[in-house]
């Protein structure tokens, strides 16, 4: 028994309660892991149960492999133990028990591709347009709906009949249909068939509740409904269930976790044991002091509070920059400072510090951008955890794509990438003959795609698509020169359907998407700023040398970069956490209902307690965000960070109405909510690419005073219907109807 001499006391009690319901709320930097391994070793060596017996189920196969090999290395490799993610452990008793539900026990489980095609197939099938309702959609949608036990049948009743939820209900009772002609499953399947088999044959439910008379299950604040039902029928008959959790870590709401599940845990089991591991083993004092003065404040949660045996340490440096850049510069400067040598320890000594221990926790994705470019300008290696480098990720690099084109149609390499984004009806073969034609004919694959007799031999849909696209690439082509490149971005991202694309699919992913596409104009505005008058070439060729950093592999030392969702779990000697402002972290969308709010507050929470020695929280008074520049209000989490805890800028801390209180309980008056930067970039965008087209049913003669957002005010000399001719300040211009920005004064 040397294994629990190493734990704590309370750790200790939560391994030896092996008898009924047992729910270890387990903080941030606790030791949970070891205490459920413990656990597990303490049944088989000195309770004598079986492993064949024992359950223990996680959400990643990183966290079960763990946690086996922890078990493994106490008692032995020679077990008949489940520990296994949620899904694998339904897959097993599907692959038994299938037959159930009417399937073969060798169905095949359909990945997110194969679910995209079959959908796909069913909406060609209805005739229905994928433009306007995408794929990733309706799969969406019936993700929910298998989520919350909603079947087909069901679907009518639940959402009504209006035209959209028609369609829904026809794919959906489509989808259903073929996955069961196929003998096939998706992933929610499996979690939903393994608990209708449960549901719908008794003996089989019997045999595992049985078998399983010790259920363990890890972070079970992420757990779903489905989840929840399924390990609580295989506890219903012994009630020997151990769940660990920690309900301020629970970050996961919007992908489907039920907070409601370890909150009501002794509801649902009388008699439950709770045993509060709130030791941390992880971080300094005042950084857990500062993470329990903001979560403190949430109303659905655990009463419990981290301590440590360390010493208080530094405390929270607070820098409020000027603007994002300023913020960037200042994180990249202390980065470069601490890594140089000339950070002091606490016996006086200087050790300069590895890159890979910092990193920088942001709430959005777009945020890495200006962070990408700090840390290359100081020749810091970096790399990004949980997504892509911001020039790499592909709806950037779809866009710049576009951009290269209009500078040069000779790039094939960038008419490959989009020539099918969004989608004209290209297949791969297709596209393979048009680029083998070009080869033969020495021409570049534009010039073969603007030969009428080439389109004309393709399908009519894929025929169209080429023309709209050559029609577009080479409209904007001709009129670059007369044309601000934010003005080249937003006509290319709107006319060319992209925008409309991510907008139809209407999921997480296409959203994330979407803001990350808006802060690319930050990138074009913060050029245009330095250079009122750059063009599309000059533009193009520093993005091409900024992107060409290299993006180093996770073993390298290097700095992480990663959204704070994607943190969790992970823990760094030194964090910094920028965009501490009010609509960006709580972000605007928090402020619409108290869950919102409480759910962003564990995010900051789980942000603060990865750090270990020391933790930096910046903000910027103005911030350019999705291309628009706004004056930012600091955080309500700052504000409710203890002062005390606080080295550097100094929080402003708003006084409360005379007689009255803030409906946020923060200092905040609920009227002030924070804009809504993203949803006025779409917006603004699309107006400014209809502007365009828009000045091609004005009527413009000789004579009329106009004006151009890149020449300034001028003169039309002539006007042909497509052609117009101005006298500008600077001389005379000829400029394309529909493409470039004017506006009759």
């Amino acid at each position: 028994m040397d294994y629990l001499s190493r734990l704590n006391d309370k750790q200790r009690q939560a391994a030896v309660y092996t008898e009924g319901p047992l729910l270890i709320l387990a903080g941030a930097g606790s030791g949970k892991t070891s205490t459920m391994t413990c656990r597990i070793a303490y049944l088989i060596e000195e309770m004598g149960v079986s492993p064949y017996n024992i359950l223990a189920v996680t959400f990643t196969n990183k966290a079960a492999k763990e946690m086996r090999d922890r078990v493994e290395n106490l008692v032995g490799s020679d077990l008949n133990m489940w520990i296994l993610t949620f899904h694998s452990a339904c897959l097993r008793i599907l692959r038994s028990h299938a037959d159930v539900l009417g399937y073969g026990r060798d169905f095949a489980v359909y990945d997110p591709a194969d679910q995209k095609t079959l959908v796909r197939n069913i909406c060609k099938d209805l005739q229905i347009d994928t433009k306007k309702f995408s794929p990733a959609y309706f799969l969406g949608v019936i993700s929910s709906c298998k989520e919350k036990r909603i079947t087909p049948q069901q679907y009518p009743r639940e959402y009504g009949t209006d035209y959209r939820e028609q369609l829904i209900h026809k794919v959906y009772t489509a989808y259903e249909l073929q996955l069961k002609k196929n003998n096939a499953m998706d992933f929610d399947d499996l979690l939903l068939n393994a608990v209708r088999v449960l549901e719908q044959d008794e003996a089989v439910l019997l045999k595992y509740q049985n078998r399983f008379r010790y259920i363990m299950v890890d972070e079970y604040q992420d757990t779903n409904q489905i989840q929840y039902t399924f390990v609580r029928m295989l506890a219903e008959e012994h009630r020997n269930i151990c769940v660990v959790g920690d309900d301020d870590q629970c970050i996961y709401q919007w992908r489907g976790a039920d907070i409601r599940n370890i909150l009501e845990f002794e509801k649902d089991f009388p008699g439950a044991k709770v045993v509060k591991l709130e030791q941390n083993y992880r971080s300094t004092g005042n950084i857990l002091e500062a993470a329990h003065s903001v979560i403190r404040h949430n109303a659905a949660r655990k009463a419990k509070k981290l301590w440590t045996d360390a010493a208080g340490g530094s405390r929270i440096t607070y820098f409020r920059a000027q603007d994002e850049r300023e913020e960037a510069h200042y994180i990249a400067s202390e980065i470069g400072r601490l890594t140089s040598g000339s950070y002091t320890l606490q016996e006086g000594r200087r050790d300069g510090r590895k890159y890979s221990d910092f990193a920088i926790l942001y709430r959005t994705n777009a945020q890495s951008r200006t962070f990408e470019e700090a840390l290359s300008r100081r020749d810091i290696p970096y790399r990004v955890l949980g997504g892509l480098r911001y020039y790499d990720r592909k709806e950037v690099k779809d866009l710049m794509c576009y951009m290269r084109l209009v500078q040069n149609r000779a790039d094939d390499l960038a008419l490959v990438r989009i020539v099918n984004e969004p989608k004209r009806g290209i297949g791969a073969k297709t596209l393979e003959k048009l680029q083998t034609l070009a080869r033969v004919r020495g021409e570049s694959l534009f010039d073969t795609l603007c030969d009428e007799a080439v389109v004309s031999s393709l399908s009519a849909k894929a025929g169209a698509g080429i023309r709209e696209l050559t029609e577009l690439i080479g409209s904007f082509a001709a009129e670059k020169e007369n044309m601000r490149v934010s003005d080249i971005y937003d006509g290319l991202l709107v006319r060319s359907g992209y925008m409309k694309m991510l907008e139809d699919q209407n999921t997480i992913e296409s959203e994330s998407r979407i803001e990350n596409l808006m802060e690319f104009k930050s990138v074009i505005y913060d050029y245009e700023e330095e250079d009122q008058n750059i063009s599309l070439a000059d533009f193009m060729e520093r993005i091409a040398l900024l992107a060409d950093v290299d993006n180093h592999d996770a073993g390298e030392n290097a700095v992480v970069l990663m959204t704070l969702h994607s943190a969790k779990g992970l823990e760094f000697p030194f964090v910094f956490m920028p965009g501490m402002e009010d609509g960006l972290f709580p972000g605007w969308r928090a402020f619409d209902r108290p869950d919102g709010l409480e759910e962003e507050r564990r995010l900051c929470y789980v942000g603060i307690t990865r750090a270990k020695e020391r933790l930096w929280m910046t903000s910027a008074q103005t911030r350019t965000l999705y291309g628009k520049t706004d004056f930012t209000r600091e955080s309500q989490f700052m504000r409710e960070i203890d002062p005390k805890l606080l080295d550097g800028d100094g929080v402003y801390q708003q006084k409360r109405p005379q007689g009255g209180a803030f409906r946020d309980g923060a200092g905040s008056p609920a009227a002030a909510r924070p804009f809504d930067q993203l949803k006025y970039a779409r917006q603004r965008t699309k107006q400014n690419a209809a502007a365009m087209q828009q000045s091609a049913g004005d009527t413009f003669a000789a004579g009329d005073r106009v004006s151009h957002p890149k020449f300034g005010a001028g003169e039309v000399l002539s006007c042909d219907g497509k052609i117009i001719r101005v006298r500008f300040g600077d001389g005379e211009k000829k400029l394309a109807i529909g493409f470039a920005p004017l506006k009759k004064l």
